[in-house]
């Protein structure tokens, strides 16, 4: 999968529907509303699965956050983006479950907004995990209870959607 600033990514409207496509760089650089996705993993014993964004990342570098996010490319699905983005990020797919979507808009110190419609999904996994060092510094398994403290008394080290979701959603795997 090529990762280039260049990918034309979903552009939508406040009801969530594709009202066209438009180059990932203009998109952040502009404040357009677009569609992402975050995967949530938990493992057998209940653990999230976090990793930190590579320090060469356009925004939240070195921050902390869900295993992976990204956006619906053009020509593509839900489904096909997400699981290519997890193979691409941390080597391994497995099957999510849509849970929720919901809407936000924050800028960055560098220039750049972030308005997304965020798809949440959630998976399981227990196997190996091997980071693309483009993508994620550092990941690592965090029982939920541990991450709330971590959260609570480091908000900083967080990406801001992470901390939405954390704070607004009942995130937990029961599967």
């Amino acid at each position: 999968m090529d990762n280039s600033e260049n990918q034309l990514i979903a552009l939508v409207d406040t009801d969530d529907n594709i009202i066209g496509y438009e180059n990932k760089d203009t998109v952040h650089q502009k404040g357009l509303l677009h569609r992402a996705f975050s995967v949530f993993i938990f493992n057998d014993n209940g653990e999230m699965l976090i990793q930190q964004r590579a320090e060469t990342k356009y925004h939240s570098p070195l921050l902390w956050t869900n295993a992976c996010c990204s956006h619906l490319l053009k020509g593509s699905t839900m489904e096909k983006s997400l699981h290519e983005r997890l193979l691409f990020e941390m080597s391994f797919d497995t099957d999510v479950e849509f849970k929720f979507k919901f809407t936000y808009k924050t800028e960055f110190a560098n220039g750049l907004t972030e308005y997304e419609t965020d798809h949440v999904y959630f998976g399981k996994w227990n196997g190996n995990i091997k980071l693309n060092p483009r993508e994620a510094t550092s990941c690592k398994w965090m029982n939920i209870n541990d991450l709330k403290k971590s959260i609570k008394q480091n908000r900083q080290n967080y990406t801001y959607w992470f901390l939405y979701i954390m704070d607004n959603f009942d995130i937990r795997y029961n599967g």
